[in-house]
């Protein structure tokens, strides 16, 4: 489904966020993807895989008749987060490679994202982004923010599509070349982030769903450094959560997604956090706003 993007003061920006799986798009970045949407950008999710061997992290889905249907309820769900949202929304078309639990871990099953070669897993995605001409694109650093090895397959995949689309001599048959002018990792579960806001409940008398967490957290001042851009976004926080409920087999109502006000959140962290990492304008960080610099869309 498609969704036209609203008039407003940024009519003809175009925003891509590629991720994962089907709860990447409402876990990370929502409440600014939903604050472009109001002010008239057309954003756009590509989804990398359909979650099929994802786990059911809410204890009141997990059912039999959930696990047997779950490729297709995770696909309603990422449609009612769509529609919440307010996005387009494309599946790449590739198959969850699965948590790989265990000392040592198990092989990743044969014909998963992970294991496509690069240049055969970039291809759909250069071929959307030709499509689509988005001016800006997010994706994950080279961690894929946590070690899930389809969100490092993700970030490798958006980094090639982000350099390839733009090349005439590359992927010569998947549309007119598009350059996209900016390049975006996610950044938003952060310490500091993290550390203000487990700060911020213990003020107020509250528990904190971070305390065992930031314990084993160990301090990286130089990756926190990285971040170049943080954009405003805190009145937008409940439209995120309803995207997040959206995903009902992933996310527990009563977990730690929601276990700190969102009052606090919007106080202590008005924010989501990116870094600048490919730029083909001029632009200064620190930055406020994905498309600065960006003047004269098209």
């Amino acid at each position: 489904m498609s969704h036209a993007p609203l008039p407003g003061p940024r009519a003809g920006y175009r925003l891509m966020h590629v991720h994962a799986h089907p709860d990447d798009e409402s876990s990370k970045g929502a409440a600014s993807t939903a604050r472009y949407v109001a002010e008239g950008v057309d954003v756009h999710v590509a989804t990398c895989t359909g979650g099929e061997r994802g786990s059911i992290l809410n204890p009141k889905m997990d059912r039999p008749d959930i696990l047997e249907n779950i490729t297709e309820i995770r696909r309603q769900e990422m449609e009612r987060a769509r529609d919440i949202l307010g996005i387009r929304q494309d599946w790449l078309g590739f198959v969850d490679s699965g948590w790989p639990d265990g000392d040592p871990k198990p092989p990743l099953p044969e014909g998963c994202f992970a294991l496509v070669p690069l240049e055969e897993a970039a291809a759909p995605l250069v071929r959307l982004i030709r499509e689509f001409r988005p001016h800006v694109l997010t994706t994950y650093d080279e961690r894929g923010g946590y070690p899930h090895p389809d969100h490092i397959k993700c970030h490798e995949v958006a980094v090639e599509a982000f350099h390839a689309a733009g090349d005439p001599e590359r992927y010569p048959d998947l549309g007119e070349p598009w350059q996209p002018l900016k390049l975006y990792y996610h950044h938003s579960f952060n310490r500091p982030r993290m550390v203000a806001l487990h700060e911020a409940m213990l003020a107020h008398d509250l528990e904190s769903p971070w305390a065992e967490r930031l314990k084993e957290w160990k301090p990286e001042p130089e990756w926190d450094a990285r971040i170049t851009t943080r954009v405003p976004c805190g009145e937008y926080f409940g439209v995120r959560d309803q995207a997040l409920l959206a995903h009902a087999t992933q996310i527990d109502p009563d977990g730690f997604w929601f276990a700190i006000p969102r009052e606090i959140q919007e106080k202590v962290w008005p924010t989501e956090d990116f870094e600048l990492v490919v730029s083909h304008v001029a632009s200064q960080t620190p930055e406020d706003d994905l498309f600065a610099g960006i003047v004269d869309p098209s």
